[in-house]
This record gives structure tokens, C-alpha cells and sequence, in this order.
């Protein structure tokens, strides 16, 4: 049966399957590991306010039809996010890793024409997929394929891309009955911006980064979802050192309403300033 499961999934394969290009085919590429620190992030059910210590792992290449993009935070929360078996404010703080992995696929460069228009230079497939587990008493494990249309913008330096992708998750729930656990929502779409934009204010090197997504309802009570993380950054690297594009500071915001589709609760919206680093390699 030809279902829209079953649409994404084989978009999904289709599109992977081009990603695994060989490292020498690289036509660009850029890594770096970030660090991350807030005291005002949120969890669902939890009225209190959390800090976090969070550890990234960023890879971004592309090559000649299309590029990947491969991210994975470790986030360490404090006592009042608690693991499995403590009491909120005792004990060890929750850990999470939260993987995402994501492939455009260039649909201009692969057929030879240009496809762009106004101010769009290129449309994409983009297709991927979202990973997560958490150590607490709920016991999160996302499992999410995405797959939809990109719309690439013609901007003077960086990137600016529009998505609209459909999504289709599964997740863990450890409150339920055995039997029950493991969820399925219903399916959803996901309009995702994403940025990069490097400019120079005055004698300072700098970027405005970030992205943002509006996740409609996906059933089981839940309502619409928006996510915004972004940060300002500084090329610290280049000025201390002559070294651009080394070692970035800076300052981010991450604003998130209806986490996880959740509402009418404590703890799911966060408005949360953090302080960032990155060192590329």
C-alpha cells in the first residue's frame, strides 16, 4: 500500500543513499565542537527553572549534488531535572543526547537546469532524522524521519533555507503500562528556517546563526510547537589569533512554546539566554 509512511520512507532511503559520498568528493566542509550553557531551560511537568551544560558535535559538507549536515548536543542537566530514581533537587541531574542528521539534495545541479526564481537560487530534497534518549523516569527515545521540499535563498555570504518537511515520530514513554510504552503520533508537517550569516560590524568579525521550526499538532492532546535557537558570535579566533573561522564566543537565545507538543502545564515554554563556544577543526 502506497501510504504516506511509506511515500517518506522510500524519500528518506532515496535521499541517504546519494548522501554517502566519499570524504575526497568533499567540495566543502566544516566541524567543530560547541559548548553551551543556560540556567533558565524548562522541562515538561517540572516548575522550576534548569541549568544545563550541553556538549555539541557539528559537521556540515558538501559535495556536488547536494550537502549533510550531522549534529549531536549532550546535554547535562542539575539536580532539578533529576535522573532516573531521584527526587527533583537530590541526586544527579538527567543526561541527554540528542541526535540530528539531515541531507539536501540539490534537484538544480542534479538534473543540470536552474531552478532558481526571485530570490531563490536553488530547491533541494531534504531528508533525515532525529535520534534522542534521556535517563529519566519518562525515558525519552525519539525516533523521527523527516522528508520534504527546501527552498534555498540567494544571500551575499552564508545560507538561508525554508523547509517543509513531513514527519513521522515515534517515542518512549516509561509512565505507561507495559505494552503501552512505546508511542506513535500522529503524522505532521514541520516548517523549518535555517541561517548562517556571517558580517562584519566594523573592525569585528561575526555571524547571526540559528533556526526555527513550527511543528503543527501531532494528536494525543498535543497542540502546536514552536522552537527558535539562535546566537550571535564573535570570531575570537581571528582577532587574537589571525586564525578566522577557529574559535568562535558568543550569546544565544533559545525561545521554545509548546515543548514537545505539550500545553497547559509548568515547564513548557522556555525563554532561555545562553553563553556559547565553538572551536572548528
Amino acid at each position: 500500500m502506497n501510504t504516506p509512511v511509506n511515500g517518506l520512507l522510500c524519500a528518506t532511503a532515496v535521499t541517504l543513499s546519494v548522501a554517502a559520498v566519499p570524504a575526497q568528493a568533499f567540495t566543502w566542509s566544516d566541524t567543530f565542537i560547541g559548548y553551551r550553557y543556560g540556567t533558565q531551560f524548562t522541562e515538561p511537568n517540572n516548575p522550576h527553572d534548569i541549568q544545563k551544560h550541553i556538549l555539541q558535535l557539528t559537521h556540515a559538507s558538501g559535495y556536488a549534488y547536494g550537502q549533510n549536515f550531522f549534529n549531536v548536543d549532550l546535554l547535562q542537566s542539575d539536580e532539578m531535572d533529576p535522573a532516573r530514581g531521584n527526587a527533583r533537587g537530590e541526586g544527579d541531574g538527567a543526561t541527554e543526547a540528542y541526535l540530528t542528521y539531515r541531507h539536501q539534495l540539490h534537484l538544480g545541479k542534479v538534473f543540470g537546469t536552474d531552478l532558481g526564481f526571485g530570490p531563490v537560487k536553488e530547491v533541494a530534497l531534504t531528508a533525515g532524522f532525529d535520534l534522542n534518549t534521556k535517563n529519566t523516569d519518562f525515558a525519552p527515545r525519539k525516533q523521527m524521519l523527516v522528508a520534504g521540499p527546501t527552498l534555498k535563498f540567494d544571500v551575499p555570504k552564508g545560507f538561508v533555507d525554508f523547509s517543509v518537511l513531513y514527519a513521522h515520530e515515534r517515542n518512549h514513554n516509561g509512565f505507561k503500562p507495559a505494552g503501552e510504552k512505546d508511542v506513535t503520533f500522529d503524522d505532521y508537517a514541520v516548517f523549518n528556517l535555517a541561517w548562517g550569516l556571517p558580517f562584519q560590524a566594523g573592525p569585528l568579525p561575526m555571524k547571526f546563526q540559528g533556526f526555527g521550526n513550527y511543528n503543527t499538532a501531532k494528536g494525543m492532546d498535543t497542540k502546536y510547537e514552536i522552537l527558535v535557537r539562535t546566537s550571535l558570535m564573535l570570531d575570537v579566533g581571528q582577532l587574537a589569533f589571525d586564525k578566522s573561522n577557529t574559535l568562535w564566543a558568543g550569546v544565544g537565545y533559545e525561545y521554545w512554546d509548546n515543548k514537545f507538543g505539550n500545553h497547559g502545564k509548568p515547564g513548557v515554554d522556555t525563554r532561555a539566554p545562553t553563553f556559547q563556544l565553538e572551536w572548528h577543526f
